[in-house]
C-alpha cells in the first residue's frame, strides 16, 4: 500500500518477539492516515503475522522492517525512525498500554513544540490499570536518578508513547549509541542539549503486563545511562 499524498504521521512499533500481542494491536487499530512501521528483530513469527495484518488490512498502510539479529528496544524504535518517510515521526508499544486514539492526540500537540511525550505520572494522566506497587517505585527512583543525572525536567521518561517532528530527529539520530531501554533517556537529552522544545502531555494508559523490562534489564540501563552523560560516546 502506497502512502497517502496527504498523510502526516509515522508510527514505529519496535516487535521484538510480539507474536502474541502484534494482532490484538492492529485489531484496535482504525482511522490512522500515516503508515505504521513495525520492527521485528526477533525469532518468532511475529513478521510473517504482521506481513498477513498488512494484506488483509487495506485501510492501513504497514510496513515491516525483518532483521536477523536482535537490535534492542533502542535499537529497533531507531530503525524505524531512519526508515520512516513522513514529517512527523513516532514510536509506542506493541502490547497497547497507549491507544492509537492517545498517539494521534499527541501528533496534534507538535503544531507548538518539537516533541512531545506521554506521561503517566502528571495532572490529568488517566490510568486504567496501574502497574505494581513495586514498578511504580522502581520507576520514580529511576525518574530521580535521571533528573540528577541529566538535567532534564520530566516526570516520565520511560511511558511507550513518543512523538516528534522529523527534522528533531534527524537532527540527533546521529549522536545516539543507545541500543537498550534506555534510548529514550538519551534521546530526550540530546534533544535538550540542542536547544528543542518537547513538551510532556498528561496520557490515557493501562498496564497490559508482561514487561519486557527485567532486573537484568534495569541494571544495563543505568550502566548505559552513566556511559551516555560521562562521555563514553561520540556527541
Amino acid at each position: 500500500m502506497t502512502t497517502r499524498p496527504e498523510a502526516q504521521y509515522s508510527l514505529v512499533i519496535p516487535a521484538y518477539n510480539e507474536e502474541n500481542r502484534i494482532k490484538p494491536l492492529f485489531d484496535a487499530i482504525y482511522g490512522f492516515d500515516g503508515e505504521l512501521i513495525v520492527v521485528c528483530d526477533g525469532e518468532d513469527g511475529t513478521a510473517d503475522i504482521v506481513d498477513r495484518i498488512a494484506a488483509s488490512r487495506p485501510d492501513l498502510n504497514i510496513r515491516c522492517l525483518r532483521f536477523d539479529h536482535r537490535l534492542g528496544k533502542g535499537g529497533g524504535v531507531m530503525a524505524g525512525l531512519r526508515d520512516a518517510r513522513l514529517p512527523l515521526v513516532g514510536y509506542f508499544d506493541a502490547d497497547g498500554s497507549t491507544s492509537i486514539r492517545e498517539m494521534k492526540r499527541l501528533f496534534l500537540t507538535l503544531s507548538t513544540a518539537d516533541g512531545a511525550i506521554g506521561s503517566r505520572w502528571i495532572p490529568g494522566a488517566t490510568l486504567k490499570v496501574r502497574q505494581s506497587i513495586m514498578r511504580q517505585l522502581e520507576s520514580r527512583v529511576f525518574n530521580l536518578i535521571i533528573r540528577i543525572l541529566f538535567g532534564i525536567r520530566y516526570h516520565d521518561t520511560q511511558c511507550g508513547a513518543k512523538v516528534f517532528k522529523k527534522s528533531a530527529i534527524d537532527a540527533v539520530l546521529p549522536m545516539m549509541i543507545s541500543r537498550g531501554f534506555e534510548f529514550d533517556v538519551e534521546l530526550l537529552w540530546r534533544l535538550h542539549r540542542k536547544g528543542l522544545h518537547v513538551i510532556e502531555v498528561p496520557i490515557e494508559w493501562q498496564n497490559k503486563g508482561d514487561s519486557r523490562v527485567q532486573k537484568r534489564d534495569m541494571i544495563r540501563m543505568l550502566s548505559g545511562l552513566f556511559a551516555a552523560r560521562f562521555g563514553i560516546i561520540r556527541s
